[in-house]
C-alpha cells in the first residue's frame, strides 16, 4: 500500500508538470504564428454603400485571408443587392432589385479608392492588413448562374478608410463608393 503512494505521486506530479508544459508553450506556438501571419477571419453587414452619382448596393458576407501564404490567399463570399440603379463603373447596369451573391476572385495587397468618385475628392490608399482587406470581387445576379455579372474590388475594414468624409466609412465597392458596415475582424 504504501508502495502505491510512492509511485502515485509522482506521477501525479509528473502530469501536473506536463500540463503546465502544455499552458506554457501553447501561447508562444500563437504568438509564433500571428507574427508570421495567420489567417484573419472577418465579417460584415452594409446595407447601403453609395457615393457615385447613380447607385447603391447592400452587402454582407465575409471569410477568411492569409498574408502569409505564396501570393496571398483568401476564400470569402456573401449576399450582394442593388438597392438603386448603378450608372456607372464596374456595376452599371445593375438594377434595383437583382442581385443574388459575391465572392471572391483575388487577394490584392493595397488600392487606391475614391467614395464620390467628385474630380475634387482625393484618392485614398487602403492595405490589407489585420483589420482591412482588399479584395476582388465577383458579383452574380440571378439569372447569370455561376456566370460573374459584375467585377469590382473591395474593401471592407475594422476603421474608418475615409476620414476625409463625415461618418465612418468602413466598405467600399469600385464605381459605387462607400458604406458603413458592422464590421468584425479576427485572427
Amino acid at each position: 500500500m504504501d508502495r502505491m503512494r510512492t509511485f502515485g505521486r509522482p506521477a501525479r506530479w509528473l502530469g501536473l508538470l506536463a500540463a503546465a508544459a502544455v499552458l506554457l508553450i501553447a501561447p508562444l506556438g500563437s504568438s509564433t504564428a500571428l507574427a508570421a501571419g495567420s489567417t484573419v477571419g472577418f465579417g460584415f453587414d452594409a446595407p447601403d454603400v453609395s457615393g457615385f452619382p447613380a447607385g447603391s448596393v447592400a452587402l454582407t458576407g465575409g471569410g477568411a485571408f492569409n498574408l502569409s501564404a505564396a501570393a496571398g490567399s483568401v476564400h470569402a463570399g456573401g449576399g450582394f443587392s442593388c438597392t438603386h440603379d448603378v450608372g456607372q463603373g464596374f456595376l452599371a447596369g445593375c438594377l434595383q432589385g437583382e442581385g443574388v451573391r459575391w465572392d471572391t476572385a483575388g487577394l490584392l495587397s493595397n488600392t487606391m479608392f475614391k467614395c464620390t468618385g467628385a474630380a475634387g475628392e482625393a484618392l485614398k490608399p487602403a492595405t490589407t492588413g489585420q483589420d482591412s482587406v482588399v479584395i476582388q470581387a465577383d458579383f452574380y445576379r440571378a439569372g447569370d448562374a455561376n456566370d460573374e455579372s459584375f467585377s469590382a474590388q473591395m474593401i471592407v475594414s475594422a476603421r474608418d478608410i475615409a476620414d476625409d468624409i463625415q461618418g465612418v466609412q468602413n466598405v467600399w465597392v469600385q464605381g459605387v463608393g462607400c458604406g458603413t458596415a458592422t464590421v468584425h475582424f479576427g485572427a
